[in-house]
């Protein structure tokens, strides 16, 4: 049983989706910081970067984004290696000072620009299309052979031919399933028509031009998140509700009469306790109901997963106590990949299990749990360290990326100097300026905690250095938030 409830305001919209009492997925859209992923921008290409065989576009954001050659859509024949197609080099597609019509594919994610294709694609209620390809292909999650092979025929007819105006690819989402001839020919011309507005506006616009914008985050709820095990979509504002309603009627009847206005008088996300959930989310450790714990660090590069049995102690030996802990483990980081919004590469250090079938038993444990995720995972076996890596798509900004920044205090290091480390730079520092400048004095302006300890404990090697130079030294303490930061004022 799911259930999906979505606390709108004019400033933001959050959306957590319930399962079985537990919240297992949170999406957070802000008004002024909405996602790219799925835009379609007139872009101009600044740069060209043959070595990466990348070029950096520019269309219209604070930050030049990105186009690799794979995704290029060209009809340039690509040429043998060694019995492998190649592609054609970037620097033979484009040059700078081109145009081109590009799409979002991955948003910008730290100090990294928002990755382009130049091979659109637009989403539908039942179809993907693609305007400049001609296949016809099917969702994976779509049953039988033969019931593909049935769609896609019945996708032939009504697309039709280029000559009689047809032509374009199509792909069969997974709710395309049951579709009637008439709701697939309605999304298909829909989708042709937002293809021509694109079209025209490309012609007309300058660079830099946002010429077609996604649905927003409520909008794709109806469209993307519901499923059928989805009981209801509870939303707590009348405005938005009947904008949705009428939205779904047009393009996602099924999932419109799951809709419903929200009318209690706690907030809505009360209901589940999932302000607290998200401030669980941003949490360096996470309980596990056995007694056990995870520690999940994330870092530019990858994200750690640290699994620990605490004070778990039920089981009949300690070979059964890490085996439960460790199963009871893959069903928690499932849920925290997909709670935290967690991607790229992915490192889990389940507690080292001496028995083979048990690190079996856990593997596959972890894998049923992550086909629960509608984001791709791929997972590897264990390593030789006893360590499991695995990548999860990213496609937006993590969790805490969104909600949180790093701390103007230790910038994100997660610690600062102690008070004596900072007394010995202070001394060196002042060494350093003795031997360039001749001044009266030196005045030392820094943290209470640090004057403190040069005051106290550190007293007889301030004045062993005051009387090596020469100069008096004398100490200012002011609040800083800081207590790295210190200034020597020549006076």
């Amino acid at each position: 049983m799911q259930d999906i409830l979505i606390n709108w305001t004019p400033q933001e919209t959050r959306v957590a989706v319930v399962e079985n009492g537990a919240v297992q997925e949170l999406h957070i859209e802000r008004a002024l910081e909405r996602g790219l992923v799925g835009n379609v921008y007139l872009g101009k290409v600044v740069r060209v970067l043959p070595g990466m065989q990348s070029a950096f576009i520019d269309i219209g954001l604070e930050r030049a984004a990105f186009l690799h050659v794979a995704d290029l859509h060209t009809s340039a024949p690509r040429s043998e290696h060694g019995g492998m197609q190649v592609p054609v080099p970037i620097e033979r597609q484009v040059f700078e000072g081109q145009t081109l019509t590009v799409q979002v594919i991955k948003d910008a994610i730290g100090t990294k620009g928002a990755r382009l294709s130049t091979q659109i694609s637009i989403a539908g209620r039942l179809l993907v299309y693609l305007p400049q390809d001609n296949h016809i292909g099917i969702s994976q999650k779509i049953g039988s052979h033969e019931l593909r092979e049935q769609l896609r025929q019945r996708m032939g007819a009504l697309v039709g031919k280029p000559e009689d105006g047809g032509g374009g690819g199509f792909i069969l989402r997974t709710n395309a399933e049951d579709a009637t001839d008439e709701e697939l020919a309605d999304d298909i011309a829909y989708l042709r028509k937002a293809w021509g507005t694109i079209r025209e506006r490309s012609h007309a616009q300058p660079p830099g031009t946002l010429l077609h914008q996604d649905l927003t985050l409520a909008e794709r709820v109806l469209r993307d998140l519901i499923t059928e095990a989805t009981h209801s979509v509870r939303i707590d504002s009348r405005l938005q509700y009947e904008h949705l309603a009428a939205f779904g009627a047009v393009y996602t009847p099924t999932a419109a009469r799951r809709l419903e206005l929200y009318r209690g008088e706690r907030p809505i996300f009360d209901l589940f306790n999932i302000d607290d959930e998200i401030a669980r989310a941003l949490a360096r450790r996470v309980e596990l109901k056995s007694g056990g714990y995870l520690i999940i660090d994330q870092t530019e590069a990858l994200t750690t997963i640290d699994v620990n049995t605490g004070g778990y102690v039920g089981a009949r030996n300690f070979d059964d106590t890490i085996f439960k802990t460790n199963l009871e483990a893959a069903g928690a980081i499932a849920r925290q990949l997909r709670l935290r919004n967690l991607g790229g590469i992915v490192i889990v250090d389940f507690i080292d299990m001496a028995r083979d079938e048990h690190q079996q038993a856990v593997l596959a444990e972890f894998r049923k749990q992550l086909q629960r995720d509608r984001t791709k995972t791929t997972v590897s076996g264990f390593t030789q360290l006893g360590l499991v890596e695995m990548t999860r798509k990213r496609t937006r900004e993590s969790l805490a990326h969104m909600l949180c920044e790093p701390c103007p205090t230790c910038a994100g290091r997660g610690q600062v100097k102690t008070a004596r480390s900072v007394c010995y730079d202070i001394l060196r520092e002042i060494l350093r300026e003795a031997r360039q400048f001749d001044p009266k004095e030196f005045r030392v302006v820094a943290s209470a905690a640090v004057v403190e300890m040069l005051l106290d404990e550190e007293s007889q090697h301030l004045a062993g250095l005051s009387d090596f130079i020469g100069k008096p030294i004398s100490l200012s303490a002011e609040p800083t938030p800081n207590p790295e930061q210190y200034d020597i004022v020549l006076l």
